[in-house]
């Protein structure tokens, strides 16, 4: 006969080995190998203004770090280079016409994204994440948006920022961290007193706590093509400059706390902006200079391509399934617009990477100009919809001082295009981005390019009808995707 004390013996014994035997259903990534993720966006941070993109004169040697460690992209793109609209795409895989964020969610603006649409925060946080953010939001409804933690600071102190979110880096659970600078984006108030001084940039006389102020001599900074080469422009990139080697520090201070608290060997950093800088000719545009961005990603568990690059054509409307990938969560493919880059992050030249979208229709509520584009290996076609209208101006580029120079003077050119050209645009804009990178030779009405000229835009059009755009019904009044508006 065993005793009682036997059998209890036994079953402490049998549920102790239950307990250690791996279950049948265990999943592929369990939360204490689940990696922490970092998704930093720049505001209005160009590709133009960082070292390891090439830029000899601006300092942002953290950033540079980050890529000597990690992947720097050649080939990545917003969908739409203006704030809010491409923040909602960053934060949920779809295109903003998908989503009913057309444009900016504040003031009187009043864009919001629709209520069942599900996004990367919510989606991580029912995986198991610690998920927070800190500094600029700019998305809304935010049921739809939720974070389980909001952190403050001042969103032009990227170096606060940082040390805020000391306590997210030490949770125990892994964390998925949306840190959002102000910077380098046009300080307030917009309009300079007299018209000529610089806008700040959100740079002040005085530094911001632990900074260690970068100043620019106009008279050294790399003027892109696309703006005037002129003593204003000049000023303001020099204050751009001076905004995005704030960034950096806060930047580094991050990676500082991730290695004090033993996380960066578990923790994928991404470094990208929301769009290009703000200048006109860039933001608000579908130009490269508005919508080929920065995008730099380190992946500890990356083993090759370290420091490299990668050419792929990549889309913010990626990051999602890319993020929701890396962090080992199932997901239908079928729920995005986008596809995951992460397995081919360590290779230089993948296949099949070969194609993106820009979808545009509004920044401001006053700025309707809806533009759809495509870029398919060199050639990218732009079609704008309201072509009729003069192209519009966001308030605080129309205020800048390197535009109000032009105008005022009455100059003929801004930068490498006439005002004109800048002011009207033809429906249909067809460039050879390896010959003309500064797109100002449009071969839309060449004859040896019809053929190209017809096959994008049947890829446009097909874009359209895949993703469910709206403006799909501008096509020859196509009403495919007729919605319950229209009497019935």
């Amino acid at each position: 006969m065993i005793s009682i004390l036997q059998q209890s013996k036994i079953f402490i014994l049998g549920v102790f080995l239950m307990a250690c035997s791996p279950s049948k259903e265990t999943p592929s990534k369990t939360l204490s190998n689940q990696p922490n993720i970092v998704l930093f966006v720049a505001d209005d941070h160009g590709k133009d203004a960082i070292g390891a993109y090439g830029n000899k004169v601006i300092q942002t040697p953290n950033l540079d770090q980050l890529a000597a460690e990690g992947v720097r992209f050649n080939n990545a793109y917003c969908t739409s280079a203006s704030c809010a609209a491409s923040r909602s795409v960053i934060l949920t895989g779809k295109f903003g016409h998908a989503t009913g964020s057309y444009g900016h969610v504040h003031d009187y603006h009043h864009f919001s994204t629709y209520d069942h649409v599900k996004s990367l925060p919510i989606l991580l946080e029912q995986a198991g994440y610690e998920t927070a953010r800190i500094g600029k939001y700019h998305v809304a409804p935010e049921k739809v948006y939720h974070f389980n933690t909001v952190l403050e600071a001042n969103p032009r102190s990227t170096l606060e920022m940082a040390d805020a979110c000391v306590d997210v880096i030490q949770s125990k659970k892994p964390f998925f961290l949306y840190f959002c600078t102000d910077d380098p984006h046009r300080g307030h108030p917009f309009k300079s007193e007299p018209w000529n001084l610089p806008n700040s940039f959100g740079n002040k006389k005085e530094p911001y706590p632990g900074e260690n102020q970068v100043v620019y001599d106009p008279n050294d900074v790399v003027v892109p093509d696309f703006l005037p080469d002129t003593k204003e422009s000049r000023e303001e990139i020099a204050q751009y400059y001076q905004s995005i080697s704030r960034i950096d520090q806060g930047f580094g201070r991050l990676m500082q706390h991730l290695k004090e608290a033993d996380k960066l060997n578990n923790t994928i950093v991404f470094y990208i902006s929301d769009n290009g800088m703000a200048f006109p000719g860039a933001k608000t545009t579908v130009y490269e200079p508005g919508i080929q961005l920065p995008c730099i990603i380190k992946d500890p568990s990356q083993q090759e391509n370290k420091g490299g690059i990668n050419n792929a054509k990549i889309s913010w409307v990626d990051i999602t399934p890319t993020i929701l990938d890396m962090a080992g969560v199932s997901y239908d493919k079928k729920e995005f617009h986008g596809k995951s880059f992460h397995g081919i992050l360590e290779k230089e030249n993948p296949e099949g990477w070969n194609t993106v979208y820009a979808s545009h229709t509004f920044h401001e509520i006053t700025m309707y100009y809806p533009m759809k584009a495509v870029i398919q290996g060199k050639y990218k076609l732009i079609w704008n919809i309201a072509w009729q209208l003069d192209y519009p101006f966001a308030s605080d580029l129309w205020a800048s001082s390197t535009w109000q120079s032009v105008y005022r003077n009455h100059e003929e050119m801004y930068g490498n295009k006439t005002v004109e050209d800048y002011l009207k645009h033809a429906e249909f804009e067809l460039f050879d981005l390896e010959k003309d990178p500064g797109e100002t030779n449009n071969l839309a009405l060449d004859e040896a390019y019809q053929e190209k000229l017809a096959e994008l835009k049947a890829q446009l059009r097909k874009f359209q009808l895949q993703t469910k755009d709206p403006w799909l019904i501008m096509w020859d009044h196509d009403n495919s995707l007729q919605g319950t508006g229209v009497d019935l």
